[in-house]
């Protein structure tokens, strides 16, 4: 079966954050810092082992999101106001770091599991 993919029905910068809904309802707001650091680029993650190269020191902790643009149908990409602009952020990518009250439960209640299981 072929997995619906579920995209953004609107994108807003807001002075706290950066909020998608999403086209199911559900509603996901990014600290704009948080995202920054968490950025996927080659820049900022090693492309082979995958671990940070950014340094959270070297962003400031004011930096926000200044715009955003779609990028083909699977992802969204932000100017920040620190001057980088290469990351971008896939939608899976986005649903999976979702900063909702919802979401950290489900993701704390994984976590929980895993490693009961490893007991």
């Amino acid at each position: 079966m072929i997995e619906k993919a579920v995209l953004p029905k609107e994108v807003e910068i807001q002075e706290q954050a950066i909020v998608i809904l999403w086209d199911d309802g559900h509603r996901s707001p990014y600290p704009h810092r948080f995202l920054r650091l968490r950025c996927p680029c080659a820049s900022c993650v090693d492309e082979m082992t995958g671990r940070p190269r950014l340094d959270p020191d070297t962003v400031p902790q004011d930096v926000s999101a200044l715009d955003q643009m779609q990028v083909g149908n699977y992802a969204l990409q932000f100017l920040w106001s620190d001057a980088h602009y290469t990351g971008i952020y896939p939608y899976k990518y986005l649903i999976s770091h979702c900063t909702c009250i919802v979401c950290a439960e489900a993701r704390a209640g994984a976590k929980d599991q895993a490693g009961e299981s490893n007991t």
